[in-house]
């Protein structure tokens, strides 16, 4: 066996590999954005159903962080780093920056829009605003405040 027998491509040359990380960052990029919109529903709907678990401390910083995280972008006129990322995987894979996969095609379309900025920027400020609302409405608790459990 000659040298040339020995060489292995490197894992990540494929542009099969880099459209399925795109697809991966897409899927998680999805599951974020139903993590923001749906945490503030869980939160509205638990608080009315009694679920404990919506006014957990942590579950409720990380809501707000993550959507403290948009609207600062929004403000800012950022990029998601997500995006970002998921661009340059995609050209990477030889494509351009949206892939045409399958998984990749619906992910897309269920997230993302076309509209002028100023819509996005309304937008999540809006959502922002109403998950303060429901933090001040409905506070978080720690683990043992027992203020929302019913009466003995």
């Amino acid at each position: 066996m000659g040298p040339a027998c020995k060489r292995r491509p490197p894992p990540m040359s494929t542009p099969l590999a880099y459209r399925l990380l795109a697809d991966a960052v897409l899927a998680l990029h999805v599951a974020i954005v139903v993590f923001v919109a749906g945490g503030l529903v869980a939160v509205l709907a638990g608080n009315w159903r009694g679920w404990g678990w919506v006014d957990r401390l942590w579950f409720r910083a990380s809501h707000l962080a993550a959507i403290g995280i948009v609207v600062a972008e929004a403000w800012a006129g950022a990029v998601c780093p997500l995006t970002t990322l998921e661009t340059w995987l995609r050209v990477q894979a030889g494509g351009g920056g949206y892939g045409d996969s399958f998984i990749g095609h619906w992910l897309q379309r269920l997230l993302y829009y076309d509209a002028p900025p100023w819509v996005f920027v309304a937008a999540y400020t809006a959502f922002g605003v109403a998950v303060l609302a429901a933090w001040w409405l409905f506070p978080p608790r720690r683990a043992g405040d027992r203020r929302h459990e019913a009466a003995p």
